[in-house]
C-alpha cells in the first residue's frame, strides 16, 4: 500500500473520532500521517490533527492537538482489513 492510500483511509475513517478528548471532530486540513512501519501486509503509523470544538451555536469555539498510532493491516488488492489503536 503506498503513502497516499494511507493518508486516504485516515482522512475517510472513523477511528480519528477516538483521538478526540472534548466531544470535537478531526480537522482533515491539519491531518498529517507518518508511516513509522511498514510491511508487505501493514504499517504503524502516527497521526497529529486538530479536534474542532464547536459552541452551541455552531461557531467554531477552539481547537486542540490530536495524535496518536495505529497499526493497519491490509489484503493482497491493499484494502485495509484491520485497523487498531495503540497504546
Amino acid at each position: 500500500m503506498d503513502k497516499r492510500a494511507i493518508d486516504r483511509y485516515f482522512a475517510e475513517t472513523t477511528l480519528l473520532a477516538t483521538l478526540c478528548s472534548q466531544n470535537g471532530w478531526p480537522d482533515n486540513d491539519s491531518l498529517k500521517v507518518e508511516v513509522c512501519e511498514q510491511t508487505a501486509s501493514g504499517a504503524v503509523c502516527s497521526v497529529t490533527f486538530e479536534e474542532i470544538l464547536v459552541e452551541g451555536a455552531g461557531c467554531i469555539a477552539g481547537r486542540v492537538p490530536c495524535w496518536g498510532r495505529f497499526r493497519l493491516e491490509w489484503d493482497a488488492a491493499g484494502r485495509v482489513v484491520c485497523a487498531a489503536r495503540e497504546a
